[in-house]
């Protein structure tokens, strides 16, 4: 007999909790082997409970709400925190722990060189991150989404900063710390703008149109600052600073798919309003095709799978912002398998090759043939092939927004698709297929904690497309595959630039001359130096002029008026003789003025 729901969620959540807590405590348990085992098991089981609530989901359930009060005042609680147990909990649940049971054994292999206290801290850290995700899946409202949302926040802040006595590591950390922290201001208003106007948290709370658009379009900021949604993306590539399976486990299917899930857990609140659904529609689009265009001219591969991340991102969200439910979450299922994939994948090749830079690649298909096989799917899946994965939820993206016929933000989601098959096919041919150079000459095949990983990984990235049904079910949604118009002419565009990659760079490791002045224009990165020049032109200026008014001005008023104070106190003080006749003689002296003026009046 299977394990209640409730039982398998609380597994899911306290066993990586118990173990991010024993080993944050416990120092002498921080070892490598002690902190590999507990991190890793912890993680297996997590993944064990998912897949059997997943299981118990498959047949027609009501949501469970396992819930106690919060915070009381006067015995009524101001909030409940507790478990939503559903479908979609129970699947963002499995998505979450299977990539990071993964990457927990792609870790083993990967960080085997780092000091053992080194290793310690890095699973300490794996451990506390999952449990900060699984509180944010299972939240039964949006207050204990915000408390997960927070904490998914500093231990990505940790983790991305692992290496912190790198310069670029700890500024990277920094910069996503405070881009996320700015756009979860966002958020903080939209759950007490909720509260206000409904006296809950819950997800489904009565809320008018009108409302409902005010509380969404906040929560939407949050959303585009962790989801990595233009202008907010500048943090993510600078991201890929930390481990590459740190990269896997945040920038995959984890950390920045929690913006869209936000979305799909508060559909009642999104459904509701139509203005702001709008916006992310065309933001959506916007950040699909602009993230696109950045990937094509990196050369750190790692750098290439963060544009692509985001690209990916702008699909959900307009999906989302056209009004498939279905679409928005089924692409965040797919792409978190081939993208974990993909991150590891590239983890093995810089584990072999010691370089992050595409130029430092080339011939490893005979050098890493397992590799390479499990890249290729994964690429090919991004790209959008007939018939892998990542085919049939771009598919359902592209119907729904194109359901009223052609627009902008359709044409804008077909060209994406169009340059992600284009970047991927460079991405596979510099790496596996160029000729090799003096770092690749002498790579080898990884071992096998790496290269079980992307075994595992390598077949949902294959095979997820087809159990549609099965998701739309725990989604709640029907799914029904339709290749029409739009999906044939997307999967020519992702051919087109396959082929078209293959022509331009079988031969070459640069760009074209055509596209090398956009190329220089991406590389140094606009968005960066405009948010630079506003930090230095108007954000430090204007610092500036506040603590001058603050220093001279508030405290200056201040101190003049003690120092007012002061000499008057030091003027009155040569009154104070000590000799009591003359305060006798001031006494009287006083007393006869006041009968002299009631005389006078």
């Amino acid at each position: 007999m299977l394990a209640s729901p409730v039982s398998l969620a609380l597994t899911a959540l306290l066993a990586p909790g118990a173990v991010a807590l024993l080993l944050a405590v416990a120092t002498p348990l921080r070892n490598r082997k002690s902190a590999i085992v507990l991190s890793v098991l912890a993680a297996l089981s997590s993944l064990v409970a998912a897949i059997l609530l997943v299981k118990g989901q498959l047949t027609p359930t009501p949501p469970q709400l396992l819930t106690v009060p919060w915070l009381l005042q006067g015995g009524v609680p101001f909030a409940e925190i507790g478990l939503r147990i559903d479908g979609i909990s129970a699947s963002m649940l499995l998505v979450v722990t299977f990539v990071a049971s993964c990457v927990q054994i792609f870790s083993v292999g990967y960080m085997h060189d780092e000091s053992p206290p080194a290793q310690g801290r890095y699973f300490t850290y794996h451990s506390l991150f999952l449990t900060a995700m699984n509180i944010l899946v299972l939240a039964p409202n949006l207050l204990q989404l915000f408390l997960g949302w927070e904490l998914v926040g500093v231990t990505s802040y940790l983790l991305i900063g692992y290496y912190y006595r790198k310069p670029s590591a700890a500024k990277a950390a920094v910069k996503a710390f405070w881009v996320t922290k700015f756009a979860d201001m966002g958020l903080l208003i939209g759950l007490l703008v909720l509260r206000s106007k409904t006296g809950s948290f819950d997800w489904d709370a009565t809320i008018t149109p009108q409302a409902a658009n005010l509380v969404t379009l906040l929560l939407f900021v949050a959303v585009m600052g962790k989801s990595a949604q233009f202008p907010l993306h500048i943090w993510l590539p600078d991201a890929m600073e930390g481990p590459t399976p740190v990269s896997a486990l945040l920038h995959a299917a984890t950390m920045v798919a929690a913006g869209v899930f936000l979305i799909v857990r508060g559909w009642p609140l999104f459904e509701l309003a139509h203005s702001t659904r709008a916006f992310m529609l065309g933001l959506g689009s916007v950040t699909a095709l602009l993230a696109a265009t950045m990937a094509l001219f990196q050369n750190d591969i790692k750098k290439v799978l963060a544009y692509s991340t985001c690209s990916q991102l702008g699909y959900m969200i307009a999906a989302l912002g056209a009004g498939s439910l279905l679409g928005g979450f089924f692409h965040l299922t797919t792409h978190a398998f081939f993208k974990a994939l993909l991150f590891l994948g590239a983890g093995s090749v810089i584990h072999a090759v010691h370089s992050n830079d595409l130029r430092d690649m080339g011939g490893l298909a005979r050098k890493m043939p397992v590799t390479t096989l499990t890249f290729v799917i994964g690429a090919l899946s991004l790209a959008g092939l007939p018939g892998l994965a990542g085919f049939f939820s771009k598919d359902l993206i592209l119907e729904a927004v194109g359901e009223h016929g052609f627009s902008l933000w359709l044409v804008l989601l077909l060209v994406s698709a169009f340059l992600t098959a284009f970047y991927m096919g460079r991405l596979l041919l510099r790496v596996f297929f160029a000729p090799a150079t003096e770092k690749s000459s002498h790579a080898h095949e990884s071992g096998g904690f790496l290269l079980l990983p992307l075994g595992l990984l390598a077949v949902p990235a294959l095979a997820t497309g087809y159990f549609g049904g099965m998701f739309g079910q725990l989604y709640g949604t029907a799914y029904h595959f339709h290749l029409g118009n739009i999906g044939i002419l997307a999967a020519g565009l992702g051919v087109l630039g396959l082929l078209l990659s293959y022509v331009l760079y079988r031969h070459r490791a640069e760009h074209p001359a055509l596209l090398a002045p956009l190329g220089r224009l991406i590389e140094h990165g606009p968005m960066d130096r405009l948010y630079e020049g506003g930090f230095h032109r108007v954000a430090l200026p204007f610092a500036a002029l506040v603590g001058w008014i603050d220093r001279y001005l508030v405290d200056g008023v201040m101190n003049l008026t003690g120092l007012a104070f002061i000499v008057s106190g030091q003027k009155i003080r040569r009154i104070q003789t000590g000799i009591a006749t003359d305060y006798v003689l001031a006494t009287v002296g006083g007393v006869l003025a006041l009968l002299l003026y009631g005389v006078m009046r």
